[in-house]
């Protein structure tokens, strides 16, 4: 582990094992995201995009990589578990920091949930003798035990879950392609990407605002850098990588269907719970339509929540560390190197989420209304922390990296979410104002929110050009720290007299 990369400069022991790669890395993003992912919400963004499907996802996966870029920037300075929550709180400021991770678990906690609870549905559609609420139990018990066997463990489950996925959609594609050459569905067309008679601005964005949704997860990556072995540089390659593989995988899988799609005016007009598996049904018979069936749900119930789970664990984790939510949230098991009490509190979260909303009719949608905003309100945040990290507080003169970008990604963001559905925006302003609340709390019992390690207005903070000089710290072995040189204000108490490894 490179010096620049020791976490002990922030104030924190190296407890999290590193010992995942550029590929696993990859891997756990196009699991968390799911490469079948549109088979969900094919039929809900067809409808809200007019027919044009393709279009919204284009635009999507185009708004995620200025995304993705933002991240680079701020895992390069900060290379620490938190994602959004450590980069706005040293950023911009430890306040707005809390605030962010407070938006982006609104994400993050409700994911497993929706997952467990879309996966559950599926299979009891499938088997209906096994009612929703076992198979939610089942779904969460598995991925419970895998994640506290610790992170190697997960990334080679990982590996044999998303090939099996890519095999399934290599299937489709095939049979579905082949089907269109045979004549079936409306032929060959750039319908699905552009229709002239349907085409506005906001249409495309509202449908983005649900298209959104098969990319999040790309952004849990970050969660990993303390656990990477090539630090912030390989995890900033692996975010963009399994981004852009996602989005060619989901642009080809949706304008296959929007092809095939048996009743294209019925699905516009509200018809889109089973969407893409009668487009199946179409190009291969009913067998293909079942099959794509039975594998989003497995997907969704095994694959992506197992990841979905070791993200939202590690921001617990990430926060509670820095006192911001109760410190049993901060242990990590000495055996397996896993924050064991976090994920076990979001098993527990998703199964009570979870059998609630499945008592509701409008369970799974209320849930995807509810996740998409908190995670864009936090990427708007994240641009803003480059810039004002970078351009504002230390002036680096990248105007490209530091400013144009994030600029042209917030744009593209807060479009989004101007255009999202209302009940989405309602709920995200009523999270946003409990964060507050909570934020206000904090502060009247003498916990106002504060980071540690170095401070905030220190120039030249971006950890791979940092002369060592204007830190105090002398050059160190690989993954060791100049104790004798670290400020102790800026030592999380509970880590001041931790032996260092």
């Amino acid at each position: 582990m490179r010096t620049q990369e020791n976490i002990e400069q922030f104030g924190y022991r190296q407890e999290l094992r590193r010992g995942v790669g550029l590929t696993d890395l990859v891997f756990y993003g196009l699991v968390f995201m799911v490469p079948i992912a549109p088979f969900v919400i094919f039929g809900l963004v067809f409808s809200t995009s007019a027919g044009m499907p393709v279009l919204a996802y284009l635009v999507g996966m185009i708004a995620l990589l200025f995304t993705a870029a933002s991240y680079a920037q701020m895992v390069k300075a900060f290379p620490l578990s938190g994602s959004v929550y450590n980069y706005a709180g040293r950023g911009i400021s430890a306040p707005v920091g809390f605030l962010t991770g407070w938006m982006i678990l609104l994400d993050y906690i409700l994911v497993p949930s929706l997952l467990y609870l879309a996966a559950a549905i599926a299979m009891n559609k499938s088997v209906p003798q096994v009612p929703v609420w076992v198979w939610l139990l089942i779904f969460v018990l598995v991925n419970t035990v895998i994640n506290l066997r610790g992170i190697r463990m997960t990334v080679k489950l990982t590996r044999v879950m998303i090939l099996l996925q890519l095999v399934v959609l290599a299937l489709f594609l095939a049979i579905g392609v082949w089907a269109l050459l045979q004549g079936k569905g409306r032929g060959f067309s750039l319908s699905p990407l552009f229709n002239l008679e349907t085409f506005s601005w906001p249409v495309v964005f509202a449908a983005v605002s649900v298209a959104i949704l098969s990319f999040l997860g790309f952004d849990g990556i970050s969660m990993l850098v303390e656990e990477s072995t090539g630090g912030s540089a390989q995890v900033g390659r692996a975010m963009r990588l399994a981004l852009i593989l996602a989005g060619v995988l989901f642009i080809a899988q949706v304008w296959v269907a929007a092809l095939l799609v048996p009743d294209p005016a019925g699905v516009i007009a509200g018809n889109t719970e089973t969407a893409f598996y009668d487009a199946a049904a179409v190009a291969g018979g009913e067998w293909l339509g079942h099959l794509t069936s039975v594998a989003t749900a497995l997907s969704w119930g095994l694959a992506n929540t197992l990841v979905a789970q070791v993200a939202v664990s590690r921001l617990l984790y990430a926060m509670a560390r820095d006192r911001q939510l109760p410190s049993f949230l901060a242990k990590v098991s000495v055996r397996h190197s896993v924050p064991g009490n976090a994920i076990l509190l979001i098993s527990t979260l998703s199964v009570g989420l979870g059998i609630w909303m499945s008592t509701r009719g409008d369970g799974v949608d209320l849930l995807t209304s509810l996740i998409n905003m908190g995670a864009m309100v936090a990427f708007i945040v994240l641009h803003v922390s480059v810039i004002v990290h970078y351009s504002l507080r230390n002036d680096s003169g990248k105007w490209w990296s530091h400013l144009i970008a994030p600029l042209i990604g917030i744009g593209i963001l807060v479009f989004v979410v101007i255009n999202a559905n209302v009940l989405a925006q309602i709920t995200g302003l009523v999270w946003l104002l409990v964060g507050v609340l909570v934020l206000a709390f904090l502060y009247a019992i003498g916990r106002r929110p504060a980071v540690s390690g170095l401070p905030a207005n220190l120039k030249n903070t971006d950890l791979k050009n940092t002369d060592l000089k204007h830190t105090g710290r002398t050059q160190s072995g690989p993954g060791q720290a100049d104790s004798k040189h670290v400020d102790p204000k800026h030592v999380d108490p509970k880590h001041a007299d931790a032996p260092r490894r």
